[in-house]
């Protein structure tokens, strides 16, 4: 990807104006929580939370944890069930992420939930994180601030040793004081722990008076912490295509034209932007064939090949 200048911004007002004046334009901004850097990007950006996947290096779509301000926030992105309300009042802001089913024309990049009908939520108690999310006033999505498979950093030089060059700016708030990412809860409807993290599992038993299922398997995956949940469509996909055969629907890229087409101009960010959007809008076309151009595999277009390919994988 090409090379950017990334600035470090100062802990104060001036620096979190900034952040914030960068995120509102699609960038990237690094910035701290409670338990680790987070890679914030506008969660209703479809092209700056691909720009995540870019700058990260990520080899597939997985879901990525949405940053709120508060209960209040969240319960515009997604149904907010008893339960989850309680862990909210008890626990929030914190290191809990809940997975919760989204709401219909709640804003969110598809991309962030990874063609889920989830979203994973978390309000951070870290006052430069609150203070961001008050000055965007938009949910924020941010993954750990760390090229994909390395160490979560913990600090703002972390960051840069991994993604300088990658990213708009880091927004400098010292040492992340828990140091593991969030502990991850599915409510669905009974509580199950995605990732173990910065709160105990013991603490949130005791707050819902019943023991939690583990349920870390990759085989299953919901959330953030575990290997991708894979959106296929209802109908079959025929990948390296030119051109649609009678009776499929054509899913274009570039030079390749399509009834939707994921990039005309063939640009990768674009087209990761719109992969889980369109893959949705065929289903409502009732294509149940689909011919999909060839995507470049380098770049983003390796996540993009991954997905498709996993799409489509004959199934059991």
């Amino acid at each position: 990807m090409t090379e950017r200048e990334t600035r470090r911004l100062s802990p104060d007002a001036g620096g979190v104006a900034e952040a914030a004046a960068i995120l509102e334009q699609g960038g990237l901004v690094a910035f701290p929580t409670e338990t680790v850097y987070g890679l914030g990007a506008d969660a209703g950006n479809g092209r700056a939370v691909a720009g995540i996947y870019a700058a990260k290096g990520r080899p597939s779509f997985n879901p990525l944890i949405v940053h709120v301000l508060d209960a209040e926030s969240a319960e515009r992105l997604a149904e907010v069930p008893r339960q989850a309300a309680d862990l909210m009042d008890a626990f929030w802001p914190g290191p809990l992420t809940l997975v919760l089913r989204a709401r219909e024309g709640a804003g969110l990049s598809p991309l962030v939930m990874a063609g889920l009908p989830t979203v994973a939520l978390r309000a951070p108690a870290h006052p430069l994180a609150r203070d961001l999310l008050r000055e965007v006033g938009r949910p924020l999505a941010a993954p750990s601030a760390n090229p994909s498979g390395r160490v979560s950093p913990t600090t703002a030089q972390h960051v840069l040793a991994g993604l300088d060059g990658r990213i708009d700016a880091v927004l400098d708030g010292g040492a992340c004081p828990v140091g593991v990412e969030s502990t991850i809860l599915a409510l669905d409807p009974v509580p199950r722990l995605l990732r173990a993290g910065g709160l105990p599992v013991e603490a949130l038993e005791a707050a819902l008076g019943e023991r939690i299922a583990m349920d870390t398997s990759p085989e299953r995956v919901a959330a953030p912490g575990q290997m991708a949940s894979h959106y296929a469509p209802e109908g079959s996909l025929r990948l390296e295509a030119l051109a649609p055969e009678p009776g499929e629907v054509m899913l274009g890229f570039g030079e390749v034209p399509g009834r939707l087409t994921l990039s005309a101009s063939g640009d990768l960010q674009e087209a990761a932007a719109n992969l889980f959007g369109h893959l949705h809008a065929l289903d409502a076309m009732g294509a149940g064939r689909i011919a999909v151009a060839p995507i470049p595999d380098r770049g983003l277009g390796r996540a993009i090949n991954d997905r498709l390919r996993r799409a489509a994988a004959p199934r059991g």
